[in-house]
C-alpha cells in the first residue's frame, strides 16, 4: 500500500498565499479578543497582570471603572486600550472619545501616550491607519478619535457621534463633572459600545465614586501593593522602573500617615472615608477645590491677611496668605530664632501688602508680635498685628472650652462646609499636604457638651508631623471677634491702618 506525499507549497504558490491570508485572519481575530496579545504583537510591549485584566474588562463589560493608586501605568493602559480599539475593529466602524478635567491632562498625558503608541507602531513597520496629531486621529480625512477637555465643547454635541463600536475614555475620572458622564452614556447606548473610567480615587463625593459603588459597572481596584514591584510578578526591567515602588509608598507613609485620606487614595487605590469624629471632612475639602484655578474678581480677593504658626522643637514656621476666600502663597522656615522668623514675616507683609497678620503667640510668638508692633510704630510696616493664644478660653465658652477648638470648628469645619475657602490656586502637591493636615484632627464633647478639638500633639502623633500648614491657614481666615466690642475694635484697627 503506497502513501501519497504532499510537498509544501513553493514560493509564489497560490496555496501559500491562501495560508498566509488565513493565518493573518486568525491573528486578527485573536487580537480582537486579546488586547494584551495585540499590544505585544503590534507594539512589542508587555502589560502586567492587572493591566491585562483591565483590557479584558473593556472587552467583556459595557462599563469599566478602574480606581488605582499613583503610578501603576494608568495612562499607558488607557492609551493602549484606545489604540487597540481603533486598530482591531473594521475601518469606519469604531470611534474613540476621550476627556479629562484639564487640557494638559488630555493633551500632555493620555494623547501623548496614544501618539507614543502610534510612533512605536511606525518604528516596528506596522503603522496605524490614518494620521494623528496632538489630540485627534483621522482616517481618510474622517475624525475617528479625539480628546477634548470640558471647556472645549458642549456635551450635547456628542449626540452626533455614531458608530457600532464607540469607546469613551474618562481619564482622571474624579475630576469629570456629572453632565459629561451623562453625555458619555448617551454615546454608548449600543451593546458593542464601551466606557472606561480610570483615575485616582481621591474625591469621595465625585461621580466616579458613585459609579464605583454601582453594580452596573465592573470595578477594578489597583493598590500599590498589587503592582509587580511589590508582588514579585516578573516584568521587564524597563517596565518595573516606571511602576510605583517601595520608596514612593514609604514617602507617602511618612509624609501623610497610613490613616490619611491621601494615603488611602494614592497608595491603596481606595476612596477616602470621612471620619465620624473628624473636625473637617475630606470630602468637603475636595468640594472647595477644582482641577484648574477658579477665576476671582478683585473684590473677591480682599482682604489680604496672613496667618503665622511659629514652629517649636524643630517644627516648621509657616506663614500663609489668604486673599479673600482664595488660599494663596506661603513662606516656611525651620529657624528657632524669633528675630529670623520676624524677618520672614516682614518680607511676607511687603510681598503681599497684607492688611493684618495673626500670629500664634505660644512659645516664641510673644517676642515676634512685640517686634512686629515696634516696626509698625516706627512706620517700617503698615499692618495690624494680632497675637492669638489658642490655649485661652474661647469667645463662646458655652460651646468651646478653648480658642483652638473654636477656630478649628468655626473656621475649619464651617467655612469649608459653606465652600467659603478656595483651594484651587494651590499646586497639587501642597494641596494634598494641606488637606491631609486639615482632615486629621478629631473632636469629642466634654461633660458640659462643649466641643473639644484634640490637642495639636495628639494630631501630630497620628499624622506623623505637626499640622503647621493647617494651623497657619486657619489663623489667616480667623476673625478675632470675641464679643461685639472686640469685632468693632478689629475693624477699627484695620481702618486706622489705612487698610479697611
Amino acid at each position: 500500500m503506497s502513501s501519497a506525499v504532499t510537498s509544501p507549497p513553493s514560493p509564489g504558490d497560490p496555496w501559500e498565499h491562501a495560508l498566509t491570508l488565513l493565518e493573518a485572519d486568525n491573528t486578527a481575530r485573536r487580537h480582537v479578543r486579546d488586547g494584551a496579545l495585540w499590544v505585544t504583537d503590534r507594539l512589542g510591549e508587555h502589560l502586567w497582570s492587572m493591566q491585562v485584566q483591565a483590557m479584558e474588562s473593556v472587552r467583556d463589560h459595557r462599563f469599566t471603572a478602574i480606581k488605582a493608586c499613583h503610578g501603576p501605568g494608568k495612562s499607558r493602559l488607557a492609551s493602549r486600550v484606545a489604540a487597540w480599539w481603533m486598530e482591531t475593529h473594521p475601518a469606519g466602524s469604531a470611534r474613540v472619545v476621550t476627556t479629562a478635567p484639564t487640557g494638559d491632562q488630555v493633551r500632555a498625558i493620555l494623547w501623548a501616550e496614544i501618539n507614543n503608541a502610534a510612533n512605536t507602531a511606525v518604528a516596528r513597520g506596522q503603522a496605524f491607519r490614518g494620521r494623528m496629531n496632538e489630540t485627534e486621529w483621522k482616517v481618510n480625512n474622517q475624525l475617528v478619535a479625539f480628546g477634548r477637555k470640558p471647556s472645549d465643547y458642549n456635551p450635547h454635541a456628542f449626540q452626533g457621534i455614531h458608530a457600532r463600536y464607540v469607546l469613551v475614555i474618562l481619564d482622571e475620572a474624579c475630576g469629570i463633572i456629572p453632565h459629561f458622564w451623562t453625555a458619555a452614556r448617551a454615546l454608548t447606548t449600543g451593546e458593542d459600545c464601551r466606557i472606561l473610567a480610570i483615575g485616582n480615587p481621591d474625591d469621595p463625593d465625585s461621580e466616579f465614586a458613585k459609579v464605583c459603588a454601582s453594580d452596573k459597572w465592573n470595578v477594578i481596584t489597583i493598590s500599590a501593593f498589587d503592582t509587580p514591584n511589590f508582588t514579585g510578578e516578573p516584568v521587564p526591567p524597563e517596565l518595573a522602573a516606571v511602576l510605583v515602588g517601595p520608596t514612593y509608598v514609604e514617602d507617602m507613609r511618612t509624609e501623610y500617615g497610613v490613616d490619611s485620606p491621601i494615603y488611602a487614595a494614592k497608595v491603596l487605590g481606595e476612596f477616602p472615608l470621612d471620619s465620624d469624629d473628624g473636625v473637617v471632612a475630606y470630602s468637603k475639602l475636595k468640594r472647595c477645590s477644582a482641577p484648574e484655578p477658579i477665576p476671582r474678581t478683585a473684590e473677591e480677593q480682599v482682604p489680604v491677611e496672613l496667618g503665622v504658626d511659629l514652629g517649636a522643637g524643630g517644627d516648621e514656621t509657616v506663614i500663609q496668605e489668604r486673599r479673600g476666600m482664595v488660599v494663596g502663597r506661603r513662606w516656611t522656615t525651620r529657624t528657632r530664632d524669633a528675630m529670623a522668623a520676624t524677618g520672614l514675616i516682614v518680607q511676607a507683609i511687603r510681598d503681599t501688602d497684607a492688611t493684618s497678620v495673626k500670629v500664634d503667640v505660644i512659645g516664641i510668638g510673644w517676642g515676634v508680635v512685640g517686634r512686629l508692633n515696634e516696626l509698625v510704630a516706627e512706620g517700617k510696616i503698615t499692618c495690624v498685628i494680632i497675637g492669638v493664644n489658642v490655649a485661652e478660653s474661647s469667645a463662646q465658652p458655652e460651646k468651646y472650652a478653648r480658642l483652638r477648638s473654636q477656630i478649628w470648628w468655626e473656621v475649619g469645619r464651617r467655612l469649608v462646609e459653606d465652600r467659603g475657602i478656595d483651594f484651587s490656586h494651590l499646586p497639587g502637591e501642597y494641596r494634598d499636604k494641606l488637606f491631609a493636615q486639615l482632615s486629621a484632627p478629631k473632636y469629642t464633647h466634654d461633660s458640659s457638651g462643649r466641643i473639644v478639638v484634640e490637642p495639636k500633639d495628639e494630631t501630630k502623633k497620628r499624622l506623623g508631623r505637626s499640622p503647621d500648614n493647617a494651623d497657619a491657614l486657619l489663623l489667616s481666615f480667623y476673625v478675632p471677634a470675641g464679643d461685639g466690642g472686640d469685632a468693632l475694635a478689629y475693624l477699627r484697627a484695620l481702618k486706622q491702618a489705612g487698610r479697611g
